[in-house]
């Protein structure tokens, strides 16, 4: 349940159900969430974004889409997990077809201090042995001695779960104009910013964390879960994605270029090794890279300036936490209620 201070009149007049447009900008995660409550609420809702259909200019179509709050309790503040669990309701709901199938969490002996460390800073999780390992994904049989299995969390594939999201904004009555980059004055009613980085001419403070990925392609290996690797710098994970594929990722680097270094790219490919060596003999499909929007400090944020409200600021959750920061604007737009860890009023 959410920690919200008593519900209360802020600078955005509160509105009745279906009374005020909403424009909402950016397609990606962030903004496809709060799209669609707020069209289910009654509100006439329109949703633009500046890339066509494909999503290419989005930092959700190189997202992970792990839904995993108790994993992420390892480096996040509670706040991520608390937004997190919400969010997972959400999911369930609104997608009933979302896999929520748990996650892994493995090491080699080498890393053993950090997975032991990792066990200690999270919560959600059974410790299987070798055996009940190798039951739960005969892939992994004779690769681990054992493993942390979080049962309750899920994966999304961020590349079909988003034209998924933006149909239902379509039935529930909400617009959708691709190719369309208005500024958030632009526009009149309430309007509510999902910009990412393309908001630091409002939001300044904003920074790009890369996150690089690699698509690879294989029929030899079968997981039905993510698999998280311990890494001396990160985790590393192995997606499973539909049609033999699977997604590498979790790098976090400060910086703002674009690609995928030589360096993340060993790292990446040797950690799907390390997890199976059949993933020698996978074909790579893709390399890429998102910027994912941060503030300092990595903590996500819904400004209120009259009736406009930037939702920004999701670092690495974006898939994690935008169905409960959406609930969060909605629940002040129609009643006032404020969330004081997440929303700051001008």
């Amino acid at each position: 349940m959410y920690q919200s201070s008593k519900p209360q009149r802020g600078p955005l007049p509160v509105a009745t159900r279906g009374d005020s447009p909403v424009s909402v900008i950016g397609a990606g995660i962030a903004g496809a969430w709060q799209a669609l409550l707020f069209a289910q609420a009654g509100h006439a809702v329109t949703l633009h974004e500046r890339s066509d259909q494909a999503m290419m200019l989005s930092t959700s179509h190189w997202a992970g889409g792990m839904l995993a709050p108790w994993c992420e309790s390892e480096v996040a503040e509670p706040i991520i997990s608390r937004l997190g669990l919400k969010s997972l309701e959400l999911w369930r709901r609104e997608l009933p077809d979302t896999p929520f199938n748990g996650s892994l969490v493995v090491a080699h002996s080498r890393d053993r201090n950090d997975y032991e460390r990792f066990a200690r800073l999270t919560a959600g999780h059974q410790r299987l042995d070798a055996k009940a390992l190798a039951e739960l994904e005969p892939s992994l049989e004779g690769r681990f001695r054992d493993a942390l299995f979080f049962a309750d969390e899920g994966h999304v594939e961020p590349r079909r779960v988003l034209p998924q999201l933006h149909q239902r904004i379509i039935a529930a009555g909400g617009t959708i104009k691709f190719n369309s980059e208005p500024a958030p004055d632009e526009l009149d009613g309430i309007v509510i910013d999902c910009r990412g980085l393309a908001a630091r001419d409002t939001q300044p403070e904003l920074r790009g964390v890369k996150g690089e990925l690699i698509l690879i392609e294989t029929d030899e290996v079968q997981l039905a879960r993510p698999v998280r690797l311990i890494h001396p710098r990160w985790p590393l994970y192995v997606i499973p994605r539909e049609d033999n594929r699977f997604m590498l990722g979790a790098t976090s680097i400060e910086a703002e270029d674009t690609g995928v270094s030589v360096r993340s790219a060993l790292e990446l490919l040797g950690a799907a090794y390390a997890v199976h060596p059949a993933f020698a003999e996978a074909r790579i499909l893709e390399f890429g890279s998102g910027l994912r929007p941060a503030f300092p400090d990595n903590l996500p944020r819904i400004a209120v300036d009259a009736q406009r409200i930037a939702v920004n600021g999701l670092y690495r959750h974006g898939f994690l936490i935008a169905p409960a920061l959406a609930e969060l604007t909605l629940a002040y737009v129609e009643r006032g209620q404020i969330d004081n860890e997440v929303m700051r009023c001008a």
